[in-house]
């Protein structure tokens, strides 16, 4: 199984995992519950979004925050593909607006995974698997 981490679930297990449901602790600790742990690059951009309006508050280096919450086993990053940029602007409808929601859902259609993530409106979509 394969499962693709939401911006907020990423930041979470890198920085306050008490934030995070015991279920999704679990999951994320015993590599034993995947094959592969996604993020898309895109809530790498949306994590540094973050920073720059000072809506999130690290004691590092924004660029040295990110290389080390990249360190995770079984870890890929998915690019932004032609494919990728496409498919989020023809998802099923209906959609919430949230460019970055379209591609991480496209991102978890094309490679057949289960997103984690605490955000309802992605839950409620129904053309994807979430978990929380």
């Amino acid at each position: 199984m394969k499962y693709l981490l939401d911006t907020h679930t990423w930041i979470w297990w890198n920085s306050n995992p008490s934030n995070l449901s015991n279920k999704v602790k679990e999951l994320i600790e015993d590599l034993k519950n995947y094959e592969e742990l996604l993020l898309s690059v895109i809530s790498i951009w949306e994590f540094s979004k973050l920073l720059e309006k000072g809506r999130l508050k690290i004691s590092v280096n924004g660029y040295t925050w990110i290389e080390q919450a990249l360190i995770l086993p079984k870890l890929k990053v998915c690019e932004l593909t032609p494919q990728t940029a496409f498919n989020s602007t023809t998802l099923p409808q209906p959609i919430h607006d949230d460019p970055a929601d379209q591609i991480l859902i496209a991102t978890a259609r094309i490679e057949n995974a289960v997103i984690i993530t605490k955000d309802q409106l992605i839950q409620n979509y129904p053309h994807v698997k979430t978990i929380w």
